[in-house]
């Protein structure tokens, strides 16, 4: 259970309303991140835009291995599962994100998409600890100043969402039990999934 109530499907108007009638169209399901924001749903919609400048910079898989990178710093088990999944769907099997997630250093990922995923780390789990040496490394491996700023932006953007959503408690919505049990696994990092 959070804790603050969110404003239930009964009483949403407005913003709040059409934000629970995409997530029903898109889902089925009213999320429970989309509950978190009810309260305020012009600081979701800003988060949003926020998220589709920073992905609309970058490539779609290096976006999604640092925002899991970031994830898994911030013990955000929403994060974890939501971008994992994404990543299991879109770019990986499943046994490959369980071996990415477990350690990325031998899952068979390039140089480049390991340093990605430490500067990420990095940034989410204590930003003041990056060094030159962090950023001379990937620049090295090929990755522009305006590259190495959209993975330190992707990082930081995962810290507001983690720390709204696990900072009011809400859980990971109940259809991630559904995943396979090897991968749910490694992607609950924090809060456990929500009961059905």
């Amino acid at each position: 259970m959070p804790f603050i109530e969110p404003i239930s499907d009964d009483d949403a108007t407005g913003a709040v309303a059409e934000m629970y009638e995409a997530d029903l169209a898109e889902d089925g399901f009213v999320a429970n991140l989309t509950r978190a924001f009810s309260h305020a749903p012009e600081v979701m919609d800003a988060w949003g835009g926020l998220i589709v400048s920073i992905k609309e910079r970058m490539d779609p898989r290096r976006y999604e291995l640092a925002t899991v990178a970031a994830a898994e710093q911030l013990r955000c088990s929403y994060c974890m599962l939501a971008h994992g999944t994404e990543l299991a769907s879109k770019f990986y099997d499943e046994e490959s994100v369980v071996r990415i997630v477990s350690d990325r250093t031998a899952a068979g990922l390039d140089d480049i998409d390991v340093a990605v995923m430490d500067l990420a780390a990095k940034v989410a789990a204590n930003a003041a600890s990056v060094t030159q040496e962090d950023v001379d490394r990937l620049k090295s491996l090929g990755l522009t100043d305006s590259e190495i700023f959209d993975v330190a932006a992707a990082a930081a953007a995962r810290a507001f969402v983690t720390k709204v959503v696990d900072g009011l408690g809400f859980q990971p919505d109940s259809a991630f039990a559904e995943l396979a049990p090897e991968l749910r696994e490694v992607l609950v990092v924090g809060r456990p999934i929500a009961d059905a």
